[in-house]
């Protein structure tokens, strides 16, 4: 067991850190659950220092998910912590169906948000107003771009998609629109970040039992090496939509 004064040693090195570090969210805690318990330990969150301005520019770049989606059944928040409000036939739908379909949501494609999102209205998130059980505005579809976009697995009515995409994409709307475009309905029944940014799942997500001043010092000591700058951030996407550009059309 280190001593009080190596501790204190540790606290003072982690507060002169800058940079970023990556976690493993289980499932069923919110990303706030996670900060508030990273709190609760270490009086610090996952930015750390001059990393919490480097966030948003880490948010911006490519993202990889795997989901595992449910046809004949959609809910109010697109997943499986949702309210049912539809449930519809799949047995229509085969993996042939679904792989022609994937077609349409690859590229720069129009994405229209769930009401059931960080995103605001009027400086409060609309998942929160909804939850009050105030009138919400549904944001109006915008711009975003999938690198990749590949069916993993088909069991009806579950199937397993693999997901590289850019900012501001919501994989709960991608399988909602999914089961609207093959004549049923779909809701995520699970959804990992297996990527974001330089940062994997893998090799650089630190499992709960490692949320220690010493477990996050080394973290974000090695992740500086990851962590692009502004600008070869900025480059990354342009030259991703550039390729989602060649991708879509040789779809």
């Amino acid at each position: 067991m280190a001593s009080s004064s190596g501790s204190v040693a540790l606290a003072e090195k982690l507060q002169g850190l800058n940079g970023l570090f990556a976690i493993h969210k289980k499932k069923g805690p919110t990303s706030a659950d996670v900060l508030n318990l990273l709190k609760t330990r270490l009086l610090k969150v996952v930015g750390i220092g001059k990393g919490t301005k480097m966030l948003s520019g880490m948010l911006s770049c490519s993202k990889k998910y795997t989901t595992i989606g449910e046809f004949g059944k959609a809910t109010d928040t697109f997943d499986a912590l949702g309210t049912v409000t539809e449930v519809q036939s799949y047995d229509h739908i085969t993996k042939d169906d679904l792989e022609s379909t994937l077609k349409k949501f690859r590229g720069n494609i129009m994405q229209t948000p769930p009401i059931y999102s960080a995103l605001k209205q009027n400086g409060q998130r609309l998942s929160c107003l909804v939850k009050k059980g105030e009138a919400v505005e549904a944001k109006p579809a915008r711009p975003v771009v999938v690198f990749s976009l590949s069916v993993q697995d088909y069991n009806p009515p579950l199937f397993t998609l693999n997901v590289e995409c850019g900012g501001g994409f919501y994989v709960r709307s991608l399988v909602n629109d999914l089961g609207k475009e093959l004549s049923s309905c779909a809701h995520v029944k699970e959804l990992i970040r297996t990527k974001q940014g330089p940062f994997t799942l893998d090799e650089h997500a630190l499992q709960e039992e490692k949320w220690t001043i010493v477990e996050i010092v080394k973290a974000v000591e090695s992740g500086v090496q990851l962590i692009p700058s502004e600008v070869a951030c900025k480059k990354l996407k342009i030259d991703s939509q550039d390729n989602s550009e060649q991708v879509k059309e040789a779809t």
